[in-house]
Order: structure tokens, then sequence, then C-alpha cells
């Protein structure tokens, strides 16, 4: 990731354009706009189930993007609380199924699954890392909060989200390259699902680009 850490971060937005994708090379930082969607296992669990009953999910998937987190409560002035993302194997049984659907981005941390990777792939999507342990930092990047399906989940409820210049690297790229494997080969050594070593690439340059607390958020 060494070659791309000095490069600016593209700038994306939702819906995402699979032309985009496909110039995103693993390990390419980008920010983030636009609307995206949150979901935990509960939650996507619910969706497939309802995708196994020929009922369409609750939101338009084509071009969306899936944020594995369960936000905590907002404080004043703030759209949502801390969210920081999910460990994302815990969303790997559902995955492909998604995918297939139209999804185009996932946001977690952590490696994925052979499985999920190839789906990846095959779909021409994206995953990405977000920052593990800065939850509160993230928070910050989300102007809007609203809960569109299964309320009774309570903080897993799916939320949609209206993000700005959200930080991520890409984790897993179209073609399936994927940034835990290439830190493997590079080091030598075992990097474990949760290890945020690659997700911390560029961090001392998040906070310069987060907006203060407080600006233009909305509950």
């Amino acid at each position: 990731m060494a070659e791309h850490s000095a490069v600016q971060p593209v700038e994306l937005a939702t819906p995402l354009d699979p032309r985009v994708l496909e110039g995103l090379p693993a390990g390419r930082r980008v920010l983030l706009s636009g609307v995206i969607y949150t979901a935990r296992d509960a939650a996507h669990r619910r969706m497939v189930e309802q995708l196994q009953r020929g009922e369409g999910l609750p939101f338009d998937p084509r071009g969306q993007v899936i944020y594995y987190v369960g936000p905590c409560p907002a404080r004043p002035g703030l759209a949502i609380g801390s969210a920081g993302p999910t460990t994302s194997y815990r969303m790997d049984p559902f995955t492909p199924a998604l995918l297939a659907e139209g999804i185009k981005g996932l946001i977690g941390k952590g490696a994925r699954s052979a499985a999920v990777v190839e789906a990846i792939k095959q779909h021409k999507a994206v995953y990405f890392l977000a920052l593990g342990g800065a939850g509160a930092l993230l928070s910050r990047c989300v102007r809007k909060a609203e809960v569109v399906a299964y309320p009774d989940l309570g903080t897993e409820a799916v939320r949609r989200l209206v993000v700005d210049r959200l930080p991520l690297i890409v984790g897993v790229d179209t073609k399936g390259d994927d940034a835990y494997a290439k830190a493997r080969q590079k080091s030598g050594r075992s990097v474990r699902p949760g290890e945020q070593r690659l997700a911390r690439q560029g961090a001392d340059s998040i906070e310069s680009r987060l907006p203060t607390e407080g600006e233009g958020t909305e509950q």
C-alpha cells in the first residue's frame, strides 16, 4: 500500500459509478459522499430472508453502499453517535446475495472470506476499510440519519445516512485484489482478520478532513 499513501484521495459519490470503481486499486484512499445504508448481521439476515421469499430489499440497492455499523445514540447537535465499523466477516454469509442485487460498495473492517472476495470480483464491487477505533471521528462525517427498516432491531436497524467525505481505503477492488493479502505477502507474516494496520494508513490526515462538531448535521 505504500505506493498509494502519498496519492490524493479519490472523491466518490453515491450511487457508485462502476466505471470509476474499476479504476480504484486495493490500497487507494477515498472520500465518500452521498447516501449510504447501515446494516449489521441481524439486518443482513432479514434482508436475505426477504430475497428468498421473493420480496425486495427495503431500499433500492443499485449502486448503493452498505456500512457495517450499529451507531450509538446521537449527542445534541449531531446526526448520529459514534459510528465505528463492525468486523466484516460476520456479514460474509449474506454478502454475495446482496451484491447480486446491485450493491456496489461495502464498508467495514477486517479481511473477507474467499467466497466474498470472489463475489466482489464477479459483481465489480468494492470493499472499503473504515478506520477502526475512530467511531467518534467518522460520525462527524454524517449529515443526516434516519431509520428506514427493522426499527425493532434498535441500534442495528437499517439507517439511511447522508455522509460528507467519509475517509476510507479500498480493501478489495473490482479485480479481487485484496489489501490484506498484499500486506501478508509483503511482510511475510499472517495478518489477523480483525487487524486494522492497513486502515490506519493515512490516519494522521483524517482529522483535517472532518467537519467540526455540529456543522451541517441533522437528526
